[in-house]
């Protein structure tokens, strides 16, 4: 007679789930945050996300395939935070206002995002078929400041806005908002 298992907790099944594959890509944002693109694995994952890791292949076809779809979700989500901070804006001068903040204290709240970000771009230079996640990014950027500049102008600002930021992020001394603000008029002074 066969000896029945020791009583273990099981996992409880999910039969209809149908918000499994989000959970899936936000697990899988929350892993590359805490281990970086390079240690990010199917197993990993599908704990973060409590699912088999059938439902890995289930929903996603490889890897590849899951980190494209998590940093299309981070990135839209990201355009979507800028394009609604700068809706509250009427004017120019509003918006160079706009931007000193989202540069001084809005962008990289966390250093989750920080880290998303620059995994996205480090991906995106290994990988180009990811950049068209980058190019849509500064696509609506772009397109979002072209509310109050012209889009060379805007072009320029976008540019701007992500290296300071970046150098924001990873100063060891706080960001004076004045020199900001500087940077910004500079470029974008008396554009319409």
């Amino acid at each position: 007679m066969a000896e029945s298992a020791p009583d273990s907790p099981a996992r409880p099944r999910r039969r209809h789930d149908p918000e499994r594959r989000d959970r899936i890509i936000d697990a899988c944002l929350d892993v590359i945050a805490e281990r970086g693109v390079s240690g990010t694995t199917h197993r990993l994952v599908a704990a973060a996300a409590d699912v088999s890791l059938g439902s890995m292949t289930y929903h996603f076809d490889g890897m590849a395939d899951l980190l494209r779809e998590a940093f299309e979700r981070f990135a839209r989500a990201f355009a979507a935070a800028f394009e609604a901070r700068m809706e509250r804006c009427d004017s120019p001068a509003e918006a160079r206002s706009a931007l000193v903040d989202h540069i001084v204290h809005g962008v990289f709240g966390t250093g989750r995002e920080l880290i998303l970000t620059q995994e996205l771009y480090t991906l995106a230079a290994r990988e180009p078929a990811l950049r068209s996640i980058t190019t849509r990014w500064m696509r609506s950027s772009r397109r979002t400041l072209e509310r109050f500049f012209d889009p060379t102008t805007s072009a320029i600002l976008d540019a701007l806005v992500e290296g300071m930021t970046l150098h924001r992020a990873l100063d060891t001394e706080p960001y004076d908002e004045g020199t900001v603000a500087a940077a910004i008029d500079r470029v974008a002074g008396d554009a319409r």
